[in-house]
């Protein structure tokens, strides 16, 4: 089971931008709660410790504490402010040990492959099936000594225990190819190149028949 990080919540009752306001400058954040039980709840979660739980996993397993009682809640959605990034609102859903949930999760490419190639990411992220308590933070895709032509689809990928997925098999997710160089500024230059030598010949006889004349 993945820990799961305690967040200092409380119950929140006043609504509206004013409302969420007052909260920011609080150093809380406005949530909402869903799927815990029947209700949903509103909440206001601490910044600062939300900006740790979710720094470098937007599918953060959190515990929070609704009426007396400890709840797991994955974060399902983060609201930041378009110019400061900081974290405005956030969407959380209710879990249990065991439950299946669709996340995304980013796709990881780890190792070097053959010398003389590149390695192209076509998919950044995967749509996969898993436990709630046992989300991958990404999913790694090894191309250590993979040679030119190697493609990964999501078919071939060796998911960790538990975690599925309903894509397409077929998808590319990446691929190893030799880099393709571009010629077309090299032979702008050389054409220039020729196209200046051209004119250089011809205005020489010009220059000597005025020396001739002289």
């Amino acid at each position: 089971m993945v820990d799961s990080v305690k967040l200092t919540n409380e119950t929140r009752e006043d609504f509206g931008k004013g409302a969420a306001r007052r909260l920011r400058r609080a150093g809380k954040i406005p949530a909402v709660l869903y799927g815990a039980g029947d209700e949903t709840i509103h909440i206001a979660l601490d910044a600062h410790e939300t900006f740790l739980a979710v720094r470098y996993n937007a599918n953060a397993l959190v515990t929070l504490k609704i009426n007396g009682k400890n709840q797991l809640a994955l974060v399902r959605d983060i609201q930041h402010h378009p110019m400061t990034w900081d974290i405005e609102h956030v969407d959380l859903i209710g879990v249990r040990k065991g439950e299946k949930v669709e996340v995304t999760v980013p796709v990881t490419v780890v190792g070097e492959p053959a010398p003389g190639t590149v390695v192209t990411t076509d998919l950044l992220s995967l749509v996969i099936l898993a436990d709630a308590t046992a989300i991958p933070e990404s999913i790694e895709i090894d191309v250590e000594g993979k040679e030119e032509g190697t493609q990964i689809r999501i078919g071939t990928i060796d998911f960790p225990e538990g975690v599925t997925t309903d894509m397409d098999p077929e998808d590319l997710v990446v691929s190893v190819n030799v880099p393709q160089v571009d010629t077309s500024i090299e032979e702008a230059d050389a054409a220039l190149a020729a196209e200046q030598s051209a004119e250089t010949e011809d205005e020489a006889p010009a220059e000597d028949t005025e020396k001739d004349s002289e």
